[in-house]
C-alpha cells in the first residue's frame, strides 16, 4: 500500500494542505518560508513518484526508501494539518471574537509563540524529508504529474496456442458456445469480435486454446492466427506478430506503412480467426487503430478476445462478450483429483470426500488455484494429512505461491494509485463480509483517497465510479442492489481479500485478536467488539502513533449490551488526535463527551443550517417541522430546489395533537415551500396536517424522476387526491385515519404503479374500479383496514378485473397479494381469483374468512401460500390440487381447519394422479392445527417434498407408514405433538433424509435415544439428529 498511499498523501500536501497553510499563516515570515521550502521538497520528489510506484515490487532498496518517505510525509501531513485547524477554530469563535483574535495574533507575543512552534515544527518535518531525498541514490525518472507511462507495467509470460487434451476440465459448455459462435454464418459484420472476460485463473486462454485447435475449426477457416498481446499494446509489435503468425516468418520490413500493407494483403478475401490473447488495453482509439486493419476479411472472419476486464469487451466486441465462470463442483473434483495423482474411487471414504468438497470450496472453482493446491496435496496420502492442509495450510497457498500470487497481483499492479489505496483499505473487512457500497465510498473520502481533477467535480461521483472500476475489474463480486432500500453491497472473493491483506501490510491492521499489540506504524484499524472499545483495545495495545481510523465491522444484529462510558470514550479521543473517522455504530454509548456535543447543540433544529449544502446528496432527513414558526422565511433558508443531487427526502412533522385552529394553513405552506430539486427520486411525508398537496406535487411534468412516495399518518384526507406523479411506481399510506376510498381518478393517472401498500387506514371501506388502470402493478399489500371490503368498489359494485372492463392489465401485473386483518374478509374476491401470474398469496389474521373457493385452482402460477390466523376457515378446497406451481404451503393457528382436500364438497374421493399440487410442493409447514390427529391422505404422495415442519399439533397422534414414499425429503421438524408416540417402520426407507429435529415430544425422543431407543434403528441412517 505504501507504493499507491504515498502519492495521494503528496498530492494532498501540495494541492490542498500547503496552499491552505500558506493563505492562514500570512506575512509571518519564520511559518511562511518554511512552508514555501517544504512545499519545494514535496514537488520535485512528487516527480518521481509514479516511476517509484512502477518499480515498488522489482526493489527491496525502493521499498525501503518509500516506506521511509511516506512516514515522513505523513507527518508533515499531520503538522500542516494541525496548522490549518487551529488556524480554523480562531475563524469559528464568531465574527467579533475573529476580530480580536487576529489583532492579538498578529500582534502580541501569541504571534511569536505560534511562529515558533509552528516554525520548528515544520523544519523537522522538512529536514527528515530532505535527509531521505539525500539518501535516494535510486536512480528514478522524473515525470510529468499525473502522467502515467503506459505499457511499463510487469508483463505476464507469453502464452501459445498449444494445449494437451488432458488440460481442459469442465468447460466442454463453454466450448460449445465459442465454437457455436464461431461457425455462426449470421453475423451483421464481417469481422466478428467475440470477447472472452473472466478473472485471472479461470482458464480463459486455456478454453481459447481448446478453441482454436478444434478440428471444425481448423477445416471452418482459411486462416488460423494467435497473439498473445498482454499489457503491451503496441501496434506496430501487435501488426508485426500477426504476420509473423500467418506467414509462419517474421515480416522483412519495419516501418509501419509497410507493415499494415502486407498485413491487409495477407488476410484480404480470406476467412480467418485471430486470437488476441490477455488484452488489457482500454484506450478506445488505440484499438480502432488496430481494428480498421483487420477488416479486409471475408465475411465469417472472427477475432477471439480473452480479457479480465469488462470494460476492453465493450470497446472491442461486436457481440456479447461470453462471462467465464468458475468450474462445477464435480469437474473441480476431477481436476482437483487430477493434480493429486489420486482416483477419486479410491477416497470412498465420507469423512474424506467431505474434505476434498471442503477443499474445492476454498479453491472457488478457480483452476489455477485448483492445480496449484492439487500439486501441494500430491504429496500427502492419507485423511489425517488432507485434514491439516484444510485447517491450516490452505488458508495460506496464495500467500506462499508465486503462481498464484502473480496472477491476483497483475491485476492489482495494473491500477492506478489511487485505485490501489481504496483497494487496499478493503482488507479491514473479514473473508466473505457483505460491504456496503455507501460505507466503502465514505471511507474513501474521508480518507483524502478521492481527489478531483477540476472544480465542478464531486468526491462522492468521483468515489462511485472507483467503485464501479474495481467492480468491473474483479476485485469485488456478488453485486447486489435491494429493490425496497436501494442498498447496494458487494463482495470480496477469498484471494482477493489476500491480495489486499499483502498488498496494505501492517498499515490497515485488523484487531480481532485481543492477545495481539496493534504494530505501530497501522494507521487504519478495524475491531469486532461490541462492547466496551477501550475495555477490549486499551491505550496499552493501540501503539500506533497516529491511527486515522478506527472502524466496527459488526453487524447490526450482533451489537452487545455492554456500555461505553463517556470517560473511555473521551480518553480515545483525546490519545488520538489524528483520527479522521471513529466508527462507534457498534457501540452502546452512555453519553458523548461534552467537547463533541457542545459545538452541535447550536441553533441545530433550524432549517437554515440547510442553505448552503447544496451539494448533499443521497438521503436527507428533516425532523420536528411541526416547530417551525415562520414557515416562509423558514423554508427559503433551506432552499431544498437547489439540492439538485438530493435522491431520497424525508419530511417529518411529528406526533403532536393540535386542532385545525392551530395549524390553520402552517403546513401546506410549508410544504408548498419544501418544494425538492426536480432529480428527487423518493419522498416520504410524515404526520402533514394540511388539506391540500402543492402544486407541485400534483403537477406531472414537476418530477420525471420521482419513483416512490409515502404518506404516513395524513389525518385530514378522506379521499386521496389526485397526484400528477405519472412516473410514481411506488406508494405506501399509512395511518391515515380518516382515509375512506381511493377514487378513480386518482389512481387513473398512476399507470407505471408497481407497488401498492395500504395499512392502518381504519376507515377505508372499499377499493376503487380505479383499480384496472394500474396496469404495471406488481405486489398490493392490505394490512389492518378494518371496514375494507376488498370485494366491492366505492358504489358497492362488485369489483370486475376483465378485458372486456379494461382491467386484462392488472389481471396478468400482480405477482403478489399480501392481505391481512381484515375482518370484512368472508371469502376471496372474485378479481384475486382471476389473477394468471400470481405467484405469491399471503392471507393473515382474517378472523371471519370462512372459505376458500374451489376456483383456487385457476392460479396456476401461484408458487408460495401462507395461510395464517384464520380461525373461522373450516376446510381447503379440492381445487388446490390443481396448483401445479405451488412449492411453499404454510399452514398455522386455524383451529377449525380439516387439511383433507382428497374428497370434494359431495364427499366423492377425488383422483389425484397425474400430477398437480403432488408434484410441485417443495415445502410444507403445519403448525398450531388442534383438529389434526393423522397426517391427510394427500401429503405422504408429495413426491418432490424436500421440507416437512410439524408443531404445536396437540392432537397428531401418528405419522402414516406411507410416509416411506416421500423419497426427496431432506428435513423432516416434528415439534410440540406430545401425542405422537412413535415413528413409522417406512422411515428406515427415506434415503435422501439429512436432518431429523424432534423437540417437545417426551415419548418419541425417549423412543429415538441414540443406540438405545426403540426407534432409534429407524432413524439411524440419518446423518443429522436433533432431539432438545
Amino acid at each position: 500500500m505504501a507504493e499507491a498511499v504515498i502519492i495521494s498523501i503528496a498530492g494532498d500536501i501540495i494541492s490542498n494542505l500547503l496552499a491552505q497553510a500558506l493563505k492562514k499563516v500570512g506575512n509571518l515570515c519564520g511559518v511562511k518560508q518554511e512552508i514555501e521550502m517544504l512545499r519545494d521538497r514535496v514537488s520535485r520528489l512528487r516527480a518521481v513518484l509514479d516511476h517509484a510506484e512502477e518499480q515498488y515490487y522489482h526493489s527491496p532498496e525502493i521499498q525501503v526508501w518509500l516506506e521511509k518517505l511516506k512516514n515522513a510525509f505523513y507527518d508533515a501531513h499531520d503538522v500542516l494539518e494541525e496548522l490549518n485547524i487551529e488556524a480554523l477554530q480562531r475563524e469559528l469563535r464568531g465574527h467579533n471574537e475573529v476580530i480580536k483574535e487576529v489583532r492579538t495574533f498578529f500582534s502580541s507575543s501569541n504571534q511569536l509563540a505560534f511562529n515558533l512552534k509552528m516554525s520548528y515544527k515544520v523544519r523537522v518535518v522538512r529536514e527528515r524529508i530532505e535527509a531521505i531525498k539525500a539518501d535516494r541514490g535510486l536512480h528514478l525518472e522524473e515525470r510529468p504529474v499525473y502522467s502515467r507511462v503506459e505499457g511499463q507495467w510487469r508483463k505476464g509470460e507469453e502464452t501459445h496456442s498449444y494445449i494437451s487434451e488432458g488440460d481442459m476440465k469442465g468447460r466442454d459448455d463453454d466450448k460449445r458456445t465459442i465454437i457455436k459462435i464461431l461457425l455462426d454464418p449470421n453475423m451483421e459484420e464481417n469481422v466478428s469480435i467475440v470477447p472472452i472476460v473472466g478473472i485471472g485463473g479461470l482458464g480463459k486462454t486455456a478454453l481459447a486454446q481448446c478453441v482454436y485447435n478444434d478440428e471444425m475449426i481448423n477445416k471452418h477457416f482459411d486462416l488460423n492466427m494467435w497473439v498473445c498481446v498482454s499489457n503491451d499494446f503496441e501496434v506496430k509489435k501487435i501488426v508485426t506478430n500477426i504476420i509473423t503468425c500467418a506467414k509462419k516468418k517474421e515480416p522483412s520490413e519495419v516501418a509501419m506503412e509497410q507493415l499494415q500493407i502486407e498485413l491487409r494483403e495477407e488476410i484480404h478475401g480470406k476467412r480467418y480467426l485471430l486470437v488476441l490473447d490477455d488484452l488489457w488495453n482500454e484506450e478506445l482509439e488505440k484499438w480502432l487503430s488496430l481494428r480498421k486493419l483487420l477488416m479486409g476479411g471475408a465475411r465469417g472472419s472472427k477475432i477471439l478476445i480473452t480479457t479480465r476486464l469488462p470494460s476492453v469487451a465493450k470497446i472491442t466486441g461486436n457481440t456479447p462478450p461470453h462471462f467465464l465462470g468458475g468450474l462445477s463442483e464435480s469437474a473441480s473434483i476431477d481436476l482437483l483429483m487430477q493434480m493429486a495423482g489420486r482416483k477419486l474411487e479410491e477416497m470412498q471414504d465420507f469423512d474424506m470426500l467431505a474434505i476434498i468438497k471442503e477443499i474445492v470450496r476454498k479453491c472457488s472453482g478457480v483452476p489455477l488455484v485448483i492445480r496449484t493446491v492439487g500439486g501441494l496435496l500430491s504429496f500427502k496420502e492419507s485423511k489425517h494429512e488432507w485434514l491439516p492442509f484444510k485447517e491450516n495450510e490452505l488458508a495460506y497457498v496464495s500467500q506462499r505461491e508465486d503462481n498464484i500470487k502473480s496472477v491476483f497481483k497483475l491485476s492489482y499492479d495494473h491500477l492506478p494509485s489511487h485505485l490501489k489505496q481504496c483497494f487496499a483499505l478493503c482488507s479491514l473487512f473479514p473473508k466473505d463480509y457483505e460491504i456496503n457500497k455507501q460505507t466503502l465510498v465514505n471511507l474513501w473520502m474521508a480518507e483524502g483517497f478521492i481527489q478531483p481533477s477540476h472544480r465542478n467535480q464531486h468526491l462522492e461521483d468521483i468515489a462511485h465510479r472507483c467503485f464501479v472500476d474495481l467492480l468491473w475489474s474483479n476485485f469485488f463480486q456478488d453485486f447486489k442492489k435491494d429493490p425496497n432500500t436501494d442498498e447496494e453491497t458487494c463482495k470480496m472473493h477469498d484471494l482477493m481479500h489476500d491480495l489486499a491483506c499483502l498488498v496494505a501490510g501492517i498499515e490497515c491492521w485488523v484487531a480481532w485478536d485481543d492477545r495481539k499489540s496493534i504494530p505501530e506504524r497501522a494507521r487504519y484499524i478495524s475491531h469486532n467488539t461490541s462492547s466496551n472499545l477501550m475495555g477490549k483495545l486499551p491505550i496499552s495495545r493501540l501503539k500506533a502513533r497516529a491511527p486515522r481510523t478506527i472502524i466496527s465491522t459488526i453487524e447490526y444484529r450482533e451489537i452487545g449490551r455492554e456500555s461505553m462510558s463517556e470517560a473511555d470514550l473521551r480518553e480515545l479521543i483525546q490519545s488520538f488526535k489524528r483520527l479522521r473517522i471513529l466508527d462507534l455504530h457498534a457501540m452502546n454509548v452512555e453519553k458523548v463527551p461534552r467537547s463533541i456535543y457542545k459545538a452541535l447543540a447550536k441553533n441545530c433544529c433550524e432549517l437554515e443550517e440547510l442553505k448552503g449544502l447544496n451539494n448533499i446528496r443521497g438521503s436527507l432527513s428533516i425532523e420536528n417541522l411541526q416547530s417551525v414558526i415562520d414557515a416562509e422565511a423558514e423554508y427559503e433558508a433551506a432552499n431544498l430546489i437547489g439540492k439538485h443531487s438530493l435522491e431520497s427526502l424525508a419530511l417529518d412533522w411529528g406526533r403532536f395533537d393540535a386542532d385545525d385552529v392551530v395549524i390553520g394553513n402552517k403546513d401546506e405552506v410549508l410544504l408548498d415551500g419544501l418544494r425538492p430539486h426536480s432529480n428527487l427520486h423518493k419522498l416520504t411525508v410524515y404526520g402533514y396536517k394540511g388539506k391540500r398537496f402543492p402544486r407541485w406535487m400534483t403537477d406531472g411534468s414537476s418530477f420525471p424522476n420521482l419513483a416512490g412516495f409515502s404518506l404516513y399518518g395524513g389525518e385530514r384526507y378522506k379521499h386521496f387526491p389526485q397526484l400528477g406523479l405519472n412516473k410514481l411506481k411506488t406508494l405506501s399510506l399509512w395511518r391515515m385515519e380518516f382515509l375512506e376510498c381511493l377514487p378513480e381518478e386518482c389512481l387513473k393517472s398512476l399507470t407505471s404503479f408497481e407497488s401498492l401498500d395500504i395499512r392502518h387506514c381504519p376507515r377505508l371501506t372499499s377499493l376503487s374500479q380505479g383499480m384496472r388502470h394500474l396496469s404495471n402493478l406488481v405486489d398490493l399489500t392490505i394490512i389492518s383496514c378494518g371496514e375494507l371490503d376488498i370485494s366491492k368498489d366505492e358504489s358497492g359494485n362488485i369489483i370486475i378485473l376483465d378485458d372486456s372492463h379494461g382491467g386484462g392489465g392488472l389481471l396478468h401485473s400482480l405477482r403478489s397479494v399480501d392481505i391481512r386483518y381484515l375482518p370484512k374478509l368472508e371469502s376471496l374476491p372474485h378479481w384475486l381469483l382471476q389473477l394468471n401470474n400470481l405467484e405469491h398469496l399471503q392471507i393473515w389474521s382474517c378472523i371471519n374468512l370462512k372459505e376458500l373457493p374451489k376456483q383456487m385452482g385457476a392460479l396456476q402460477s401461484l408458487q408460495w401460500l401462507e395461510i395464517i390466523r384464520c380461525p373461522s376457515l373450516t376446510s381447503l378446497p379440492e381445487g388446490m390440487r390443481r396448483l401445479v406451481s405451488l412449492t411453499h404451503l404454510h399452514i398455522e393457528r386455524c383451529p377449525e381447519l380439516e387439511l383433507d382436500i382428497s374428497k370434494d364438497e359431495r364427499g366423492n374421493i377425488l383422483d389425484f394422479h397425474g400430477g398437480g399440487l403432488l408434484h410441485s410442493l417443495r415445502s410444507v409447514d403445519i403448525n398450531y392445527l388442534p383438529k389434526l390427529e393423522s397426517l391427510p391422505q394427500w401429503l405422504p404422495q408429495l413426491s418432490n417434498l424436500e421440507r416437512l415442519h410439524i408443531s404445536f399439533c396437540l392432537n397428531l397422534k401418528e405419522l402414516p407408514e406411507q410416509m416411506e414414499a416421500l423419497q426427496s425429503l431432506e428435513r423432516l421438524e416434528i415439534e410440540w405433538c406430545p401425542l405422537l408416540t412413535s415413528l413409522p417402520e417406512g422411515m428406515r426407507r427415506l434415503a435422501s433424509l439429512t436432518h431429523l429435529i424432534i423437540h417437545n415430544c417426551p415419548e418419541l425422543e425417549a423412543r429415538c435415544k441414540r443406540d438405545a431407543g426403540e426407534d432409534w434403528h429407524k432413524i439411524a441412517h440419518i446423518p443429522n439428529i436433533y432431539s432438545y
